[in-house]
Formats: structure tokens, C-alpha cells, sequence
């Protein structure tokens, strides 16, 4: 069964970097919309980033102006996470959308932003 692998996660401080990476670990057709969600312990998951096949974009508000979705021709997604916040922990994951109605979850990376 085809799986998405989250990578790049770990602890920063505050003000730091990371980049996430989600690949499949097969082929997945037809792909339309890939995505970064995020949960912090007692909270739902949430939206952080989009990605359509186009390359149209898409932040929460929370985000935005700070993190960078993308993907490159080997259908990697990418998240680019700059200037963090403490309130930017949470497990990250990646959602494939295909044009089948079929989604895929990763099982998430730990970001943690702390001093």
C-alpha cells in the first residue's frame, strides 16, 4: 500500500528554520491538491498550506508571509517554515488529494519550537 513520508521535523528555537518534505513511497495517479495540516496536543487539526497541481497556493492566516508550500516535478511537497513561533508545535502532516475522490495522510513529523 502507498504511503506518504513526512520528513525534516525536530526541535528549533524560536526565530529558526526548518523545511518538511512528503514523498510517496510509490506512485500515486492523478494527484490535484497537496497539503500541510497540523495538530498541537488538544487542538483539532488544522490547515496550514496548499498546493494545487496548477501551483496555486494557499495559507492559513497564521502562517502566512512565514511558510512556503511547494513541489517539485518528482511530486515532493515541500514546507518551508521560517521565522517560528513557539505556537508553530504540533505534528505536521502532508494529505494528497487525487482526482478519484482517494486521500492519503502521512503520519506526521513533531515540530517543536522552543528555547
Amino acid at each position: 500500500q502507498v504511503q506518504l513520508v513526512e520528513s525534516g521535523g525536530g526541535l528549533v528555537q524560536p526565530g529558526g528554520s526548518l523545511r518538511l518534505s512528503c514523498a510517496a513511497s510509490g506512485t500515486i495517479s492523478s494527484v490535484i491538491v497537496m497539503g500541510w495540516y497540523r495538530q498541537a496536543p488538544g487542538t483539532q487539526r488544522e490547515l496550514v498550506a496548499v498546493i494545487n497541481s496548477g501551483g496555486s497556493t494557499n495559507y492559513a492566516d497564521a502562517v502566512n508571509g512565514r511558510f512556503t508550500i511547494s513541489k517539485d516535478t518528482k511530486n515532493t511537497v515541500y514546507l518551508q517554515m521560517n521565522s517560528l513561533k513557539p505556537e508553530d508545535t504540533a505534528v505536521y502532516y502532508c494529505s494528497w488529494a487525487t482526482l478519484f475522490g482517494r486521500d492519503y495522510w502521512g503520519q506526521g513529523t513533531q515540530v517543536t519550537v522552543s528555547s
